[in-house]
């Protein structure tokens, strides 16, 4: 009987850790689809669950980081949300591509328009992102969730090295090692992608243009045989003519 109650006690206390890890790590996070090279473009996502049992988010609003601005991001159209892009100036113009930019975004917010995050789900908000530093390992975005019960959290508290995990930690972007260059890669895979059409379409012209050859030889020489018959036949009824 003391068994019993000391493995059922243990089993309570399991599962209650269980459910505050769960709850402590369900919190805004962004994750790239592949990998964010340093130097080069990703697509990312922002994955937003909802901690609530009673409310809905309502609305995310995500800061992009000041030290590090990004000139190109362009968000992937979400079913049942409305998707703002705020631009701020710069005070120091980025090169890109040997053009000097301004601008760069400063804050992209999605707002429900028919769609929410319900309790118990998550919803992913993907975008285009570049070009991304060369000199970070990391990039800090400070995000803001809205539940239709006017409730805010704001998830932006930064990780200190050495110290825990923060209550409302920010979400962060880790980077990768740099390529030899995003556009080079992709440029030489559409190349790649190319040859390879252009010897498929070779190859099919090619095997198209033997087998009309090939036809055509067949066709000729089948009508040779038919005017050689005609001939032989013609020679044989002229000669029983003569001799008739």
């Amino acid at each position: 009987m003391n068994v019993s109650r000391i493995a059922l006690a243990g089993g309570v206390a399991a599962s209650t850790v269980l459910i505050l890890a769960g709850t402590a790590s369900a919190h805004v996070s962004v994750q790239p689809q592949g990998e964010a090279a340093k130097g080069g473009y990703a697509v990312i996502n922002f994955k937003v669950p909802n901690e609530r049992d009673d409310a809905a988010t309502t609305k995310l609003e995500v800061n992009f980081p000041t030290d590090h601005p990004l000139a190109s991001v362009m968000p992937q159209p979400v079913p049942g949300w409305n998707i703002k892009v705020t631009t701020s100036k710069l005070a120091k113009p980025l090169d890109m591509h040997g053009k000097k930019i301004n601008e760069a975004v400063s804050k992209v917010t999605w707002t429900a328009d028919g769609g929410k995050i319900e309790p118990g789900r998550f919803q992913q908000f993907p975008l285009s992102v570049g070009q991304l530093p060369e000199d970070a390992d990391q990039l800090v975005f400070k995000a803001i969730q809205t539940y239709d019960n006017k409730e805010v959290v704001r998830w932006i508290e930064e990780q200190k090295d050495g110290a825990e995990e923060p209550e409302s930690p920010a979400p962060v972007l880790k980077l990768t090692a740099a390529t030899d260059d995003a556009h080079g890669a992709a440029a030489g895979s559409e190349d790649k992608n190319a040859a390879a059409e252009q010897s498929k379409d070779e190859k099919t012209t090619a095997s198209a243009s033997s087998s009309a050859s090939d036809t055509t030889a067949r066709v000729l020489g089948i009508v040779g045989i038919v005017i050689g018959v005609a001939g032989v036949a013609f020679g044989v009824l002229a000669g029983r003519r003569r001799t008739a």
